[in-house]
């Protein structure tokens, strides 16, 4: 079993990332909730691609594998790339102004969430060795604050 991070990010990626973008968009901020130290995991999908081939060919029946590439990174983190990108300010909202700041106050849960994951044990297990962009260097590199379609 190989369980991906939240954020599995590259070209043309329709998850959370754009998510958090097209509201920076809509509201005029790039927005955290709480001090934003709060992590997320990531993963680029070119890596997850990597890593479930490996776990084809190489890992013992009944493993648990955590597709995670960055066990970490603060969505105050992705908040300022996001605002840099966009020519934002960052704001840091309350939990109860996210609530209705972001998509659903379940979006807002999901934003101020802490969660890091480590892949040390799937990295060594495999040989796996994540190789592509981070995702603040897909956020300030990639596609996702090109101008979104009229």
């Amino acid at each position: 079993m190989v369980r991906l991070a939240p954020t599995v990010h590259g070209p043309e990626d329709h998850g959370f990332i754009p998510m958090l973008i097209a509201t920076a968009r809509k509201t005029g901020v790039s927005a955290y909730v709480g001090d934003g130290a709060n992590r997320w995991p990531a993963v680029h999908r070119l890596n997850a691609a990597v890593l479930f081939r490996l776990a084809l060919e190489k890992a013992p029946a009944g493993s648990v594998l955590h597709g995670v590439a960055e066990s970490g990174v603060t969505l105050k983190g992705i908040a300022e790339t996001i605002a840099r990108g966009l020519d934002l300010p960052t704001v840091s909202l309350t939990p109860a102004e996210a609530a209705t700041h972001f998509v659903s106050p379940f979006m807002a849960t999901a934003y101020g969430f802490d969660g890091p994951v480590s892949s040390t044990h799937t990295q060594e297990l495999l040989g796996w060795s994540p190789t592509h962009p981070t995702l603040l260097e897909d956020l300030e590199h990639g596609d996702y604050l090109t101008t979104p379609a009229a």
